[in-house]
């Protein structure tokens, strides 16, 4: 069996379901569903069990033998979370909890990082894992904040020779986007939140450039296709011996722009975009560039292609956001 924390959420969801698709072990969700559509997440699947986050030690112990592999990605996600007590507990105290259990059990351990670890990227986008360059990171929020915690403890680990998990990784997402995402109200990928503006030949809202290097919708994000993301996870079930930190993007930089015109053409729409001052009460934490350097994934085997936002937005349209059900 295959536990996913966070399965019901975005990214596991969609990992769940590229698990079932694969014929991988059966797989068990440990995830709140909340008072939303977060359960239409996993309303084609066949869990095994659905366990409540209160209840996982209980669960760990009870399943011990039949836990093959943890993907977790549960985490408080939200950029704008205030309570750090809170993001501290699920985001640092929570990961450390299932390393030890996976450590003293032999089991491999998969875990959501983020991009949110590199800050204004001004100390670039490498995923050098070792405590030396995790120390030249300040992240802009509490959630980034979280994520480099637990990489820089995971560091620690690793580095002093202390026992770890068989196979451990650490994934950074960039800018991800896809479907099952709709329960996420603010914090869903723009191509979300546009799609019926778009779709109805409507203007969408873009921030201006408060930059001189960067004209009005030039502002660079690495765009990642969800469905790649999870390709790379059940990849890295599948090769037990690859462990470490790894970026997740598409290592290509493309702009706000391109993004919204992937999204018109999808539509079959001439793209109309209304531009607005970038709020000043987070323009000074704005990132006009982020790009994923996607060397040491590849050096480690993994060679897949990732999609272009064109290519990208045309899927998840075409499959998803068009459709009666947009539901993976």
């Amino acid at each position: 069996m295959i536990v996913v924390t966070g399965g019901a959420g975005f990214i596991g969801s969609n990992t769940v379901a590229a698990l079932e698709e694969a014929g991988a072990e059966p797989v068990s969700v440990v995830d709140r569903l909340g008072h939303d559509d977060k359960w239409k997440n996993l309303r084609r699947r066949d869990l095994d069990e659905l366990v409540d986050p209160e209840a996982l030690g209980d669960f760990l112990e009870r399943r011990l033998r039949d836990i093959e592999y943890v993907i977790h990605m549960g985490a408080i996600s939200a950029t704008t979370e205030t309570d750090a007590d809170l993001i501290a507990e699920t985001n640092l105290r929570l990961p450390q909890y299932l390393w030890r259990w996976c450590t003293r059990h032999e089991v491999p351990f998969l875990y959501a990082s983020s991009a949110a670890t590199y800050g204004d990227g001004s100390a670039g986008f490498d995923d050098d894992g070792s405590p030396e360059a995790l120390a030249h990171l300040v992240p802009m929020n509490a959630y980034g904040w979280s994520k480099l915690a637990f990489d820089k403890w995971v560091a620690h680990v690793a580095t002093e020779g202390e026992a770890k998990p068989p196979q451990w990784v650490g994934l950074r997402f960039f800018n991800v986007y896809g479907p099952n995402e709709y329960h996420k109200e603010d914090m869903r990928s723009v191509v979300t939140k546009a799609y019926p503006a778009a779709a109805a030949g409507k203007p969408v809202t873009l921030f201006r450039s408060h930059r001189p290097d960067y004209p009005d919708g030039g502002q660079k994000r690495d765009f990642v296709y969800v469905k790649d993301c999870v390709d790379v996870m059940l990849w890295l079930v599948e090769h037990r011996d690859v462990s470490g930190l790894f970026n997740l993007g598409t290592g290509r930089a493309q702009t706000w722009l391109e993004l919204m015109g992937a999204l018109y053409g999808a539509v079959g729409q001439e793209m109309n975009v209304d531009w607005v001052d970038t709020p000043e009460e987070i323009r000074d934490r704005y990132q006009y560039f982020t790009q994923a350097d996607m060397g040491r994934l590849r050096d480690a085997g993994y060679d897949r292609p990732f999609r272009s936002v064109e290519e990208g937005v045309a899927d998840y349209v075409k499959t998803h956001l068009a459709t009666d059900d947009p539901y993976r």
